[in-house]
């Protein structure tokens, strides 16, 4: 499992393309009939992607966990990004077709992941922070998503956001994850931007045409720098940097956080004239 370390704001300022790549995009996650994680140091966090094709996929436990399993102490949020699938966990099935989000809590030992149909598999958004009570499971299709329509064509940024685990959604200790879908035309998302201080946050990006890309903005509101993202890529935004992006086409993102609190408004804007 890919491990990503923390990165000071003032040596963020110096790195370049290769060096912010390496420590701020996962990729390659996407692979048949394979599981991939990376864990990163910012509230310690792991994000994954599960595509199950002709296998079905067990959840592993990774040796640096240093746990008897994966969730014995940490919750797992699942969002489905592509074909009908299914999650088994301590044996009970939950049927998850696009955008359907599903939440586990601490304690739920054998989790699975298999597909409905190999000719069009799913593939499994995982989003993990450590935990310390346990909440129930709880399977939320995305018609019952809670949903803020926002953003506007004459900006570029006319937006569906659709939040899942939240203080007035799915309850957890610390996770908050949501998905966002840009309407055709716009392709600006979370602009104005935003920074928490009390809250890292990581984007999962899919839906990207092919030869289609984003351009995901990070750092501090004076010295922003970029990472160019394919379709099925995710970034890591420390608490100090601003998160946001244009694409070359519209497409959907999830988003997912962990820190101190579930406030989905807990966030310090900044303005548009303000970024450098």
């Amino acid at each position: 499992m890919k491990v990503l370390h923390n990165v000071h704001p003032d040596d963020f300022k110096s790195y370049q393309t290769g060096q912010i790549r390496d420590r701020f995009l996962i990729d390659d996650l996407v692979k048949a009939d394979e599981l991939n994680c990376a864990y990163t140091h910012c509230d310690r966090m792991i994000a994954g992607v599960a595509h199950p094709v002709a296998k079905t996929l067990t959840l592993p436990n990774y040796d640096n966990l240093k746990a008897n399993y994966f969730l014995e102490r940490r919750e797992l949020g699942i969002i489905n990004v592509a074909g009908n699938g299914r999650v088994t966990a301590d044996g009970k099935s939950y049927d998850l077709k696009k955008m359907d989000c599903l939440y586990l809590g601490k304690g739920v030992e054998e989790v699975s992941f298999s597909a409905a149909d190999d000719a069009n598999p799913p593939v499994f958004y995982l989003l993990s922070a450590p935990a310390h009570q346990t909440y129930p499971t709880v399977l939320m299709p995305i018609e019952d998503a809670e949903k803020v329509h926002t953003g506007d064509n004459s900006t570029a940024n006319k937006r569906t956001i659709n939040k899942y685990i939240h203080t007035n959604g799915i309850q957890s200790c610390q996770l908050v994850m949501g998905l966002t879908i840009l309407h055709e035309g716009s392709v600006w998302n979370t602009m104005p931007p935003h920074v928490h201080d009390r809250r890292m946050e990581a984007y999962f990006y899919f839906d990207i045409p092919t030869g289609q890309r984003v351009f995901h903005l990070m750092g501090e509101e004076a010295e922003t720098r970029h990472i160019i993202i394919d379709n099925y890529g995710a970034v890591v935004s420390p608490p100090w940097s601003m998160h946001s992006g244009a694409g070359t086409s519209n497409y959907s993102f999830i988003w997912g956080m962990g820190g101190e609190n579930l406030d989905y408004t807990d966030m310090d804007a900044i303005r548009i004239e303000d970024i450098r």
